[in-house]
């Protein structure tokens, strides 16, 4: 008598395409060459404070040693944050990166040492190297869910991202808290929207980054007034968040905002 035949395996979701490819058209869309170069007074206050929270929340971590911590970067753009990683002490060969953007991950390939890995297309049916899979101390994004607009794909990308943390590591967060009504194309991801994004997590928080229109006006005057003016917690449009993966059985726990500064 033959025996009936086990059922397959049930396929992964398939990618929104329509989500992937209006990604690809709010991109196009953004029509300001220069707007977010080094050389803008308030780009660069924004970035070193960016720089020095990292820090802070990798000491806190106890990782002394950032040459041997391995990190995967979603949405990698033109590698901008690759390249902060390795002048913070990162090793190239332990860093990837994914970008959906052909001109982006040009720019980024030509641009960062070759012992970097680079991939190209969608970052949700992104195929790590065997090494890295499941391995990172850390993967990053930074900016992209508040281009998601699609619920179903931001946690069809997030639990990619999961799944590619080692126990021990985390998720290293940063986005817009708030909706900017001003542009259409994005939307704020708040705090309880990362905690129910990674549910196994632990999510621990920090408002940065001055308001950028505040900020823009501002730094015209004067570069230090950015920091004067960041001070004041309500100003601040971003979040900074470490969700980290238990090492043991995770046990579901509040999101925590970190003290300021």
């Amino acid at each position: 008598m033959n025996e009936p035949e086990p059922a397959p395996e049930p396929a992964p979701a398939p990618t929104p395409r329509s989500e992937v490819a209006a990604v690809v058209e709010r991109y196009a869309r953004r029509t300001e060459p220069g707007r977010y170069a080094m050389t803008q007074p308030d780009v660069w206050m924004t970035v070193q404070e960016r720089q020095r929270q990292m820090l802070r929340l990798f000491r806190r971590l106890g990782w002394a040693d950032l040459s041997q911590r391995s990190v995967v970067e979603v949405g990698c753009g033109a590698g901008d944050n690759l390249l902060e990683l390795l002048r913070m002490g990162f090793a190239p060969q332990h860093l990837t990166g994914i970008e959906l953007l052909p001109e982006r991950y040009a720019l980024a390939r030509q641009r960062l040492p070759a012992a970097v890995t680079l991939i190209e297309g969608d970052a949700s049916l992104a195929v790590l190297p065997a090494a890295q899979a499941a391995q990172a101390d850390i993967v990053l994004q930074s900016t992209v869910f508040s281009s998601l607009l699609d619920t179903g794909f931001q946690q069809q990308l997030a639990d990619v991202m999961w799944r590619w943390v080692r126990p021990g590591g985390g998720v290293l967060w940063y986005d817009l808290a708030r909706d900017n009504p001003l542009n259409r194309d994005v939307r704020g991801v708040p705090a309880r929207r990362i905690a129910a994004l990674f549910p196994q997590g632990r999510p621990v928080l920090q408002r940065v980054t001055l308001a950028p229109p505040l900020a823009r006006r501002l730094c015209r005057v004067h570069p230090g007034l950015y920091n004067v003016f960041n001070l004041i917690p309500v100003l601040r449009t971003h979040l900074l968040a470490w969700v980290g993966k238990p090492l043991l059985a995770p046990q579901r726990g509040s999101s925590t905002e970190l003290p300021t500064p």
